[in-house]
């Protein structure tokens, strides 16, 4: 009975941390091949029971024909951002009646700072997965009660694609 127990445990772990998503494979919803580019950092803790969680890539383009895919792909739209892919990213504060009430950012460190710098030249596509998978109730992506979209937010001063996954 022991033996059983030892080798579900060790299957269960070998399938739970020998994920092997690429780099590559994670940013394919983008339309671009970011094989090239260097790592510069990552983070993901999907995982949880439903799969939720944040995937997290910030990658170095120089030296790499990635930002000729973004302009000619034909998806990416160039800044300045939307107030969606704003919100998610910066947070924005919006004013109802005599109220003033911020939103966002959903992209942000433990201490609700955003995790990229503000960028002033670039690139993004916002793929909204779940009005895809037609579980969206039609309400825009900031009013819903769960989010599962990919962003891709290039800047083009320097060069670097980040990534981002988010599954609530």
């Amino acid at each position: 009975m022991n033996k059983i127990i030892m080798v579900a445990a060790l299957v269960f772990f070998l399938c739970s941390c020998g994920r092997t998503d690429t780099m590559d494979e994670k940013a394919k919803p983008l339309g671009i091949d970011v094989s090239s580019a260097e790592i510069i950092s990552k983070e993901d803790d999907h995982g949880g029971f439903h799969g939720d969680g944040t995937t997290f890539l910030c990658l170095d383009c120089s030296g790499t024909d990635i930002a000729d895919q973004i302009r000619n792909g034909g998806n990416w739209t160039p800044f300045p951002l939307d107030d969606t892919v704003k919100a998610l990213v910066y947070g924005i504060e919006t004013r109802e009646g005599d109220s003033l009430i911020g939103i966002g950012p959903y992209l942000s460190d433990e201490e609700n700072r955003p995790l990229i710098p503000e960028i002033e030249n670039g690139y993004y596509l916002l793929i909204d997965r779940q009005a895809e998978e037609g579980k969206a109730t039609g309400a825009d992506i900031l009013h819903r009660a769960s989010f599962n979209f990919t962003l891709g937010i290039y800047d083009s001063d320097a060069d670097i694609l980040y990534y981002f996954e988010l599954d609530t």
